[in-house]
């Protein structure tokens, strides 16, 4: 396994030792200009969304849908504070809301293990809902947004949950590869990964028994750190032990990015299929963070773009075209 990086005009390329992709980092960028927004300020901006938040318990049942019974007799599903309906304005194959908790904001450090643990237990009653309706559809995706900065759209702590018919395009190259390097060392190349991140010892972060924490060595985002677990492949194998585990492990993330002064961030896992456990991958998750929440707007670059190599699109090339040709 080779961790490969070059040194040009101070910066250095480094590529990912499993596909290869090239990120460039140069720390003394952090300390160019930048550009502020208005200087809103956040309890501001928290105070003036909670009037109209759809996802607040005195709306979320007038404002949010239901799923059909086939899916949930009771419309949503519920457990603890995490409520789940289906997206209003999906962006994929079985897309689903669920709400984390009551409130309408929750600092970085104000989340409780409970209410993770809770949110992931009926995510993934959730996708067995509907892969029992539909079996073509085994591919997880569970994603968190936080804050507009993420491309949230809704400040109210929520994450997306997919179940699609095929993976996303960097998950199905993350399969590819670690299948590629299974055949050719005769081993997992995650566990490798791992023997080899804890040795050097540069990058490791922690370790449970159930998940291994790490800072990528070739990050696609910001303060990007990966949760690698321990012989799973799929978000459906995780029991409740391994789910209090990551639960632990986002607790600890969390504070450690408060005290870096981050305030917004997109949290995506990269699972295998429901319906097949694979000896040669590893379910893993990527956390990165985005600029701190100024003036109040939804970026239009969210987990998709910036971990997935998907695009997610509000506007068609077509009308497009037909506003502009007048001009």
């Amino acid at each position: 396994m080779e961790f490969r990086k070059i040194i040009r005009n101070g910066v250095e390329y480094r590529f990912d030792p499993l596909t290869g992709e090239q990120c460039r980092i140069n720390p003394d960028r952090a300390r160019r200009i930048k550009q502020s927004g208005d200087g809103v300020a956040l309890s501001e901006i928290v105070a003036r969304t909670r009037k109209t938040c759809p996802f607040c318990p005195e709306r979320v049942k007038e404002e949010t849908p239901v799923f059909p019974g086939e899916i949930c007799p009771e419309g949503r599903m519920k457990l603890g504070e995490t409520l789940i309906f289906p997206n209003l304005n999906p962006f994929g194959e079985n897309n689903a809301v669920g709400v984390i908790a009551r409130a309408h904001f929750l600092d970085l450090d104000e989340f409780s293990p409970g209410m993770l643990q809770d949110n992931l237990l009926a995510c993934k009653d959730y996708i067995l809902s509907v892969h029992r309706r539909d079996k073509e559809a085994v591919w997880p995706v569970w994603i968190w947004n936080y804050m507009p900065p993420s491309a949230g759209s809704i400040i109210h702590p929520h994450v997306q949950i997919l179940l699609e018919r095929e993976p996303l395009p960097f998950q199905a190259k993350l399969l590819q590869r670690s299948q590629e390097y299974s055949k050719r060392n005769r081993r997992n190349y995650w566990g490798k990964l791992l023997e080899q991140e804890r040795k050097l010892g540069e990058r490791f972060i922690y370790v449970n028994n159930s998940l291994s924490v790490l800072a990528s060595f070739a990050p696609r985002g910001f303060n990007e750190i990966q949760f690698i677990f321990n012989e799973r492949s799929s978000l459906i194998e995780l029991g409740e032990p391994q789910i209090a585990d990551f639960a632990d492990c986002l607790i600890k993330a969390f504070r450690g990015y408060k005290k870096l002064g981050i305030g917004s961030f997109n949290l995506l896992s990269f699972s295998g299929p429901v319906d097949d456990r694979l000896d040669y991958y590893r379910l893993n998750a990527k956390l990165i963070s985005r600029p701190y929440p100024g003036g109040i707007y939804t970026n239009d670059s969210g987990p998709f773009e910036k971990l997935c190599d998907t695009w997610v699109i509000d506007t068609l090339p077509e009308m497009v075209a037909e506003q502009l040709k007048p001009f």
